[in-house]
């Protein structure tokens, strides 16, 4: 069965792709995953506008381009928003324990 899943999911790992960002996360840290992860939100967002304003405009006709885009940025924007919430929560418990 999980060959079966597997054989479905067609994902492709590139060893070296892999090891650049374990080595790049260790470099960087959660500073540069955060800054990475609030650009790819930015760029979704930038996306789904372009595309809005294209359909508003006449010059793009597919609606579920538009409607795909604009969920992509709403998903990620919403993800970006619980994980700021993970993380003053646990600035907040840090805050609380004695010393």
């Amino acid at each position: 069965m999980v060959d079966a899943i597997k054989g479905g999911l067609n994902i492709a790992v590139d060893p070296a792709a892999l090891k650049s960002k374990v080595q790049g996360a260790e470099k960087g840290g959660f500073e540069n995953m955060l800054k990475e992860s609030l650009e790819k939100v930015n760029t979704l967002q930038g996306e789904a506008d372009k595309s809005i304003e294209g359909l508003a405009s006449g010059k793009v006709q597919d609606l579920h381009e538009t409607m795909i885009a604009i969920e992509k940025a709403d998903l990620s924007f919403n993800l970006m928003v619980q994980v700021r919430n993970k993380l003053i929560a646990a600035y907040e418990e840090v805050m609380r324990m004695q010393v």
